[in-house]
Order: C-alpha cells, then sequence, then structure tokens
C-alpha cells in the first residue's frame, strides 16, 4: 500500500513539474504515467451522491466514492512539485534553455508512440481524430493571441476553456488564456487585487468545464476506447512544435510578468551544442521507455 502512494506521488510530482514547464500539460504527464482514465473518474465521481454522503456524515464511504485518497496523494505530489522545482526549472531556463526543451522534447516524442500503442486497433475513426486531435493542438500553438475581453460571460468561457484545456494532454491552461486574451486580466490583476468580479466567473466557468468535460472525457474512453485515446495521442503529437528546442520566444509584458505568446521556429547549426541537445533528446526518450518497462514489470506481478 506504502508502495502505491509513492508512486502516486512521483506521478503527482511529474504532473506538477509539467505544469510549471511553459506551454505543457499535466494532463500529457497523467496520460503517459498511466493515471489518467483513474483522475477523469474521480473529478467525475464529485456528484450529487457525493454531497448526499457528506451531508450525511459518511465521510468513509465519501472518500470511497470519490477516490479521495487517489486524489489528495496525486496532488500532494502536484503542489510539491509546483512549490520546490519552479525555481530549479526557472534557473534551467535561464542558462540551459536548449538541453530542457530537448530532454521535454524526447519524452513527449516517446509518448506518443507509447500512447499510442494502447490503442487496441487503428481503425478509420482512430486515424481520423489522430489527425483531428493533432491539427487542434498545431493550430492552437500558432493562434494570434485575441484582446481582452471582461464581460462575465466571455470570463465564464475562459474558465471552461482554460480548465478544459489543463486536462487535455498536449495543451497549456495559461497559454489558452492568452490566447483568449485575458491572461493579464484574470492571471495578474485580478489575483494580484483579489477582484472578484473577475475571478467569480472564470471560478464558475472552471468548476463547470471539470464537472462536465472530466463526464465527456468518461464517456468517450468507454464509448469510443481507441478513438478517445487515439485523440489524446494526436494532441500530444501536436504539442511537439511548443517543445521545439530550436526557437525565438516571442514575447509580451504582463504587468510585472513576461510571457511567451508564440514561438519562432529555428533550424539548428552542426555544433557541439546540437551534439548535445540530442544527447537529452535521446535521454528523455530512453527515460520513457524505462517507465514503460518499470511499469509493464510491475503489472505482471
Amino acid at each position: 500500500m506504502l508502495n502505491k502512494l509513492i508512486s502516486l506521488f512521483l506521478k503527482g510530482v511529474a504532473m506538477g513539474t509539467a505544469n510549471v514547464i511553459p506551454g505543457v500539460s499535466g494532463g500529457t504527464v497523467a496520460l503517459i504515467t498511466g493515471v489518467f482514465v483513474r483522475l477523469i473518474n474521480a473529478i467525475k465521481s464529485f456528484d450529487a451522491t457525493a454531497i448526499k454522503l457528506l451531508g450525511q456524515g459518511k465521510f468513509k464511504t465519501f472518500a470511497q466514492h470519490t477516490d479521495l485518497v487517489f486524489l489528495s496523494t496525486l496532488f500532494a505530489g502536484i503542489i510539491t512539485a509546483i512549490v520546490s522545482l519552479a525555481h530549479l526549472l526557472e534557473y534551467l531556463f535561464a542558462n540551459y534553455p536548449t538541453y530542457v526543451w530537448s530532454y521535454f522534447f524526447g519524452l513527449v516524442l516517446a509518448s506518443v508512440y507509447f500512447v499510442g500503442r494502447t490503442v487496441n486497433k487503428w481503425h478509420s475513426g482512430a486515424i481520423i481524430s489522430f489527425i483531428i486531435g493533432a491539427g487542434i493542438a498545431i493550430s492552437i500553438s500558432v493562434l494570434t493571441p485575441a484582446s481582452e475581453n471582461s464581460s462575465f460571460f466571455y470570463l465564464i468561457l475562459c474558465g471552461i476553456v482554460a480548465m478544459c484545456s489543463m486536462i487535455l494532454p498536449g495543451l497549456s491552461g495559461s497559454f489558452v488564456l492568452i490566447l483568449m486574451g485575458n491572461y493579464q486580466l484574470v492571471m495578474i490583476d485580478a489575483i494580484n487585487h483579489f477582484d472578484l468580479n473577475i475571478l467569480l466567473p472564470v471560478a464558475i466557468g472552471a468548476v463547470v468545464g471539470l464537472l462536465l468535460f472530466s463526464r465527456f472525457l468518461s464517456w468517450l474512453l468507454k464509448r469510443f476506447p481507441d478513438s478517445a485515446i487515439a485523440l489524446l495521442s494526436g494532441f500530444i503529437l501536436g504539442s511537439l512544435g511548443i517543445l521545439w528546442p530550436w526557437k525565438e520566444e516571442i514575447t509580451q509584458q504582463f504587468g510585472d510578468k513576461t510571457k511567451v505568446i508564440a514561438y519562432q521556429w529555428l533550424l539548428p547549426e552542426v555544433n557541439a551544442q546540437l551534439f548535445f541537445a540530442l544527447l537529452f533528446i535521446i535521454l528523455g526518450i530512453l527515460s520513457i521507455a524505462a517507465t514503460e518497462i518499470w511499469a509493464g514489470k510491475k503489472e505482471k506481478k
């Protein structure tokens, strides 16, 4: 039991680490590490039954119904990573950006294969879903940010879309808020001044998006498992453009913070840096392969 909790905590750490990386989704890591479906089902379980159990004081049954131990352990790992690794990753990105991007490019590149091979049958529906997923992720990465909009219903939409993108592998919630034009309004101004007129509709949208979208994904994974996994694999493949190690960041100032709003992709120069970057890509690929081999041995026990 303890070993399972430690393993789950470490998967949460990996998800939290991904959330710190610009343009990377924790959903990608959840899918790679095999907790994605369970996470979606656990979130979905916060329903009328859960509220009723909580109201009746049946806390043990409530915990079982919502898979609370799983969620608590996973989120403990996520929070631990965000708090402890943010400064380290900030230092690495500031001093060794190409090598960091290379490692994560290798991780995600390998995960496309390992996630894709879990599709039982690559029928026409699965292939079309894969192409659609990749196309959506690529399109999002090259969109021009919209202008700021503080209307109530648009803020609700921002909350819904940002939360859905955080769940989906390959998409970053903060990056989507930038594209929708409301990153500074929500993540900088509203949070710094605790402006409930902005935060409340975004929170409403986030909760609605989380509960409804988790149900939709759960239904999709049960009803069309091959097409659903193919779609998610496509999302991961489409996110590789953001992770391409050789690029120039196009940034925009949001108050006292500078955020990446787009990238200009470059071809690598043949030099020592290219050699080391390729080594880090291979290291990323081997990391995923080793994780898959380790997970496979555990399943056989």
